[in-house]
């Protein structure tokens, strides 16, 4: 069994890979301090059990596991905290198994003999009504993770969204109104089919009459603005912080 460890307390990831030793001596145990680390580490080795820190910097162990759940082949994840007030009960609810700090050896023996890959569904469950800090792509079956802060913008395009950073653009299976509920105050609506970052908006452009578009520090794109949010937009500009 090949075993994955996210922690970012060193601490935390020594006892751990000692109780892993005790229960499976066979067992091949990796480690990871973030969750990028960790995504990075998944895609070189693909472990089959990923014991997850729930608070960690940057992505969260929530984040990394709905992440993770969007592979065709996900791997299992168990929890672990030190914060028993973490909203358990929707763990317990979704029959996701999570070990509270300091991690008993007979209790990870018990959780690893019935852990089971984590599921789309149980992911959306434990994602719901918090904020991202990035955004998975699937290329070629592997996931990039694209923080939100290098994002410029995302356009609705036929049964996908395209994702624009400076440099790049990616398709994802997602809606924007999803990717809406998810984003912090930095993204705004404007228009029906597009969902744009206050970090990259530039300026203002007529097209004609009655129609204008938003320009974009940095790339070229131009993205037409619908009248209902034109006044939103004018608004965020005049009071744009220096």
């Amino acid at each position: 069994m090949k075993y994955l460890i996210i922690d970012d307390e060193p601490i935390a990831r020594v006892r751990l890979r000692e109780m892993l030793g005790r229960i499976d001596p066979s067992g091949y145990i990796l480690e990871a301090e973030n969750g990028e680390e960790a995504m990075s580490i998944y895609e070189q080795e693909a472990a089959e059990v990923l014991l997850v820190d729930i608070r960690m910097p940057g992505i969260s162990g929530i984040e990394l596991a709905y992440h993770l759940s969007a592979l065709d082949n996900p791997p299992a994840v168990i929890f672990t905290t030190a914060y028993n007030e973490y909203a358990l009960e929707a763990f317990e609810a979704n029959a996701i198994d999570y070990l509270l700090k300091p991690i008993q050896q007979d209790r990870l023996k018990r959780a690893l003999a019935k852990a089971d890959p984590i599921t789309k569904s149980q992911g959306n469950a434990l994602k719901e009504g918090g904020s991202r800090s990035h955004i998975a792509v699937n290329q070629k079956g592997k996931i990039k993770l694209v923080p939100l802060h290098q994002i410029c913008y995302f356009r609705a395009e036929n049964k996908y969204v395209a994702v624009r950073t400076r440099d790049a653009r990616y398709l994802i299976n997602e809606t924007l109104n999803q990717l809406e509920e998810d984003m912090d105050d930095e993204f705004i609506r404007v228009h029906r089919n597009a969902l744009i970052s206050t970090r990259f908006l530039e300026g203002l452009e007529k097209i004609d009459d009655n129609r204008w578009c938003v320009l974009f520090q940095d790339i070229d794109d131009k993205l037409e603005i619908s009248r209902r949010q034109t006044p939103t937009i004018r608004r965020w500009l005049r009071n744009k912080p220096i």
